[in-house]
């Protein structure tokens, strides 16, 4: 197993979550089913993961400066 592997186990019930959310959202905004490969959620989920992502390495280096 590679050392980042576990981090990658961690955050897949997180995606998850996202793509399930995203995917009812959409639902709700057409007023109709809506699959969680449609590309509109597609693009959400990946606006979500990379917005998180971001702040998460922003806090990071924050707190990793002050050490």
């Amino acid at each position: 197993m590679q050392p980042h592997d576990h981090v990658v186990v961690r955050q897949l019930p997180v995606i998850q979550k996202i793509i399930r959310d995203e995917t009812w959202l959409e639902a709700e905004r057409r007023g109709c089913p809506v699959a969680p490969t449609d590309p509109v959620v597609r693009d959400n989920v990946c606006a979500v993961v990379l917005r998180v992502g971001a702040q998460l390495r922003a806090a990071m280096s924050v707190s990793g400066s002050a050490n």
